[in-house]
């Protein structure tokens, strides 16, 4: 049995109980969402990665991709992005490897890291094909189920496959005039392989296929969106939606399958349209948990698309987005150096808190209390600990302030906490005498 027919039998298994104490809850709530595909549990064959959950009610999760895309990426410069995305606390990874020798890129990643890690296998697949035809147009349909099950034997958590990107969607994505007609890697190649040899998407036709694997190996189904959004004026329009009635319907029989499933999303939105994109998804797929990419509220943020990302990832956060994939300074410009994938973390974290705050999650709003708290007694020792940038936040307060124990450089003898804070509570303290 598969850990969606565990917790619809009834069953609360040890990764619900482990993942239910770092949620801070009843073990059984989760087992109720795993159940209802209202949450999904990643998790792994590899001893060393520790399951996470992500879903509705939960602390909105941030995922960090890495790979080798350029040709002078190597192994251990990825590890060291790696090293920088699990030490801003991300709480999943994505190998997106491209080229090199792939296969050793994903083994050191899963026998390292002890977070989830997820893939996208047709990435690979074309690099094969290239290398075994001489064209990426050239590989079958078994070539892209065979490393499909290749990564999930592996270990991997989740796998990306676009399985609603179909002929008709295409067509329809041509009728839109869009501006920027595609802007997904893997999406844009299996479209170009569709076209170019005549046929339907594998991932739709063979989707039983699709799910056999997934259910032998208990490993999430995470739908890629081929349609997605590559600027705000392209944000909802024909494409997108109908790719995104497809996934719903066969969320519905992944689901009967036994098979858990989540869903990515965009990319570019307007911020009036992102609470329309995340509730869109909710209703049609069936309150399965949502991975949005940013959201990126404007295109112009070239260079500081962290900070883009995190305003759009915090408003979708808050109107039910489960899972924020990282953008970086680096996005649309550049690979990411290491720096900027720490940054990217920490903003996507920082977006992350923003809407579970928003969302009243109970253990954030106390995160959010507690600073309060500290900030008011000048425990600066205590602010910069509850601080989700520990490191920076320390740097920051001992480069520029002269007084580690009375008041930060800002205001000084001025102090504003110093100053009224204790007159305001003498006077309450008088009050409820």
């Amino acid at each position: 049995m598969t850990i969606l027919e565990k917790a619809r039998a009834g069953e609360i298994t040890a990764e619900m109980i482990y993942v239910a104490e770092k949620e801070g809850i009843d073990p059984e709530l989760i087992r109720q969402g795993v159940a209802a595909g209202e949450i999904v549990i990643l998790m792994s064959s590899r001893p060393n990665i520790n399951p996470v959950a992500v879903g509705k009610g939960l602390f909105t999760k941030v995922s960090a991709s890495v790979g080798m895309y350029e040709v002078d990426d190597t192994i251990a410069g990825e590890m060291a992005k790696i090293d920088q995305a699990v030490k801003a606390k991300a709480d999943t990874l994505m190998d997106l490897s491209i080229r090199g020798p792939i296969d050793t890129m994903r083994e050191t990643v899963l026998s390292t890291v002890d977070r989830p890690v997820g893939t996208l296998p047709l990435y690979q697949t074309l690099a094969m094909a290239q290398e075994k035809y001489g064209s990426a147009l050239d590989m079958t349909a078994d070539d892209m189920f065979a490393m499909m099950e290749k990564h999930a034997a592996d270990g991997v958590s989740f796998l990306a496959l676009h399985c609603g990107t179909t002929m008709d969607v295409i067509n329809r994505a041509k009728e839109e005039g869009r501006i920027d007609p595609l802007v997904s890697y893997g999406g844009s190649h299996l479209i170009g392989w569709m076209v170019h040899n005549h046929c339907e998407n594998p991932f739709f036709t063979q989707y039983d296929r699709v799910l056999e694997i997934c259910k032998k190996y208990d490993v999430v189904l995470s739908f890629a969106d081929g349609m997605r959004p590559g600027c705000i004026a392209d944000s909802l329009d024909g494409a997108q939606v109908h790719e995104l009635v497809i996934l719903g319907g066969l969320v519905k029989k992944a689901r009967a399958a036994g098979v858990q499933v989540m869903v990515k999303g965009p990319g570019h939105v307007p911020l009036d349209q992102i609470e329309t994109t995340v509730q869109l998804q909710k209703q049609l797929c069936g309150g399965a948990p949502y991975f949005v990419f940013g959201c990126l509220p404007t295109d112009s943020g070239a260079g500081m698309d962290h900070v883009t990302g995190a305003i759009g990832g915090a408003i979708a956060a808050y109107y039910g987005a489960d899972f924020l994939c990282y953008v970086t300074p680096a996005e649309h410009i550049g690979m990411p150096s290491a720096d900027d994938v720490y940054l990217g973390v920490m903003a996507s974290r920082i977006a992350a808190h923003a809407g579970d705050v928003g969302k009243g999650h109970p253990a954030a709003i106390a995160w959010d209390l507690e600073m309060s708290h500290a900030r008011r007694e000048l425990n600066w020792g205590r602010q910069m600990e509850l601080a989700i940038d520990t490191e920076t936040a320390t740097k920051v307060w001992k480069d520029r302030s002269t007084n580690f124990e009375s008041e930060c450089s800002m205001c000084g003898d001025f102090c504003a906490m110093k100053i009224v804070g204790k007159y305001l509570r003498d006077e309450n303290q008088e009050a409820r005498n």
